[in-house]
């Protein structure tokens, strides 16, 4: 049975629900380009004004995931299991996380992305370790993880085709917040690399992209239920990101902070960051069946950051992609920003709030980040954090370092920042790290 494009528009502009084969048929016609944008662009906008059932969007995740290429984790013989984040300030647990999983027993390949807008990528950090190549055929990746359990790369050209088109018109159409279309474009890519399982970090508040509680809420239930549907043990953390996470904020720094906490150094700022990375891995070893909770998977995970297991897997596979690791025997002098520049309190109090989207946008223009695909990246630009929210303050002291290549743009971060941190008499109430836990169709 032949499918008209046209057809499939007008019964989902109607409310109709779509049949397998509407989407299957649809979606094969975007990839081999038979079907215009603009009939594109049209059922995008049928989707974002009349949304998916379930049944729809596991089909139309699974039709994008089968695009093109996929990662056939089979031959591992291990539970292959991944963490995706849909995006914060600071958020480098991706690093700790893989080799933790990996030390652990169980395989993680990690498809990541780059920063775009104003939170940071997993490919951007990496890619400042000298050598580190993150452009690996899906065969290569294979063998690496393999060898010691996790590898890290960029999407391959191949891998889930249709998402690369219908997220280039999503920008152009207006229809980039549905929650049904980032669902299918997040899930069809984690799906693709093969897994098992997969544990999402659903961030809410001021520096994530779903500002309010209820909608990160909602589409964390419709990425549990997809990825069930699709026979992907799927789990959510709704966590808060009202900060940024961690001390650092940038590239370069951000592995600087892992490979911190992977060889043992203890820093105040390190706390929030171990405790997220250690909740997530938690979750991790539990679907991957090494440990029979996730709050023992939690106390594993944390042993094995502690025990420097997780830094012998990540110099494995950092040799093992070309890396350089003589920079990890001393990060802080490989970190050579050209000028910095010391935020200092100007009032005694508390640290109350801040908007951590401005903070992501002050770190972008110091030269950490992009606001288009394609732009280049600074591997020094970034920020460090002296406090966190609820610290007591006193006049005078240090709130953040701006590092810059370029010190023509320190003023304008400079003004973002100063603008943005509040700093009150009265200690602020603070959400917890870890706000909900989402499981398929039920609460945890």
């Amino acid at each position: 049975m032949s499918i008209h494009p046209i057809d499939v528009i007008l019964h989902k502009r109607d409310g109709h629900e779509l049949s397998d084969a509407e989407i299957r048929g649809f979606i094969a016609g975007v990839v081999d380009e038979s079907i215009t944008p603009a009939r594109i662009a049209s059922l995008l906008m049928a989707i974002f004004q009349r949304g998916l059932s379930p049944r729809e969007l596991a089909t139309l995740t699974d039709a994008m995931r089968r695009s093109g290429e996929v990662f056939d984790s089979a031959f591992l013989n291990k539970f292959t299991v991944d963490k995706h984040s849909t995006g914060g300030v600071g958020d480098k647990s991706s690093l700790l996380i893989a080799p933790i999983v990996a030390a652990a027993g169980l395989a993680d390949p990690m498809i990541s992305g780059r920063s775009l807008g104003h939170t940071g990528g997993t490919l951007d950090k990496l890619e400042t370790i000298p050598g580190f190549n993150t452009q690996l055929s899906l065969k290569q990746f294979g063998e690496i993880i393999q060898q010691c359990g996790f590898s890290m790369i960029g999407q391959t050209k191949n891998l889930v085709p249709a998402d690369r088109i219908l997220y280039a018109l999503r920008d152009h159409t207006g229809t980039v917040e549905s929650p049904y279309l980032i669902t299918a474009s997040i899930m069809s890519k984690k799906l693709a690399e093969g897994l098992n399982g997969l544990v999402l970090d659903v961030k809410t508040g001021s520096g994530a992209f779903m500002k309010k509680y209820e909608d990160s809420e909602h589409l964390a239930r419709l990425m549990v239920n997809t990825g069930e549907g699709n026979g992907t043990r799927t789990v959510a953390l709704l966590t808060t990101m009202d900060e940024p996470l961690g001390r650092f904020s940038g590239n370069w720094i951000e592995v600087w902070e892992c490979i911190d906490i992977m060889k043992g150094v203890h820093h105040p700022m390190y706390a929030d960051l171990i405790e997220l990375s250690v909740t997530l891995s938690g979750w991790m070893l539990y679907l991957g069946g090494v440990s029979s909770t996730p709050e023992e998977g939690k106390t594993k995970s944390l042993a094995l950051l502690n025990d420097g297991s997780a830094y012998k897997k990540w110099i494995e596979m950092t040799k093992l992609q070309g890396g350089d690791i003589k920079p990890f025997d001393d990060p802080a002098a490989f970190h050579q920003p050209k000028a910095t520049r010391i935020l200092k309190a100007e009032s005694d109090g508390y640290l109350a709030s801040m908007d951590c989207t401005q903070v992501g946008w002050a770190v972008q223009r110091l030269g950490a980040g992009r606001e288009k695909p394609g732009d280049p990246v600074s591997a020094h630009a970034g920020i460090e954090m002296h406090a966190k929210i609820g610290d007591r303050i006193i006049k005078g002291q240090p709130l953040v370092t701006l590092f810059t290549e370029n010190e023509e743009l320190l003023d304008t971060p400079e003004q973002m920042l100063r603008e943005t941190i509040q700093i009150k008499q009265e200690l602020p109430v603070k959400q917890p790290l870890i706000r909900q836990v989402i499981v398929a169709d039920q609460q945890h």
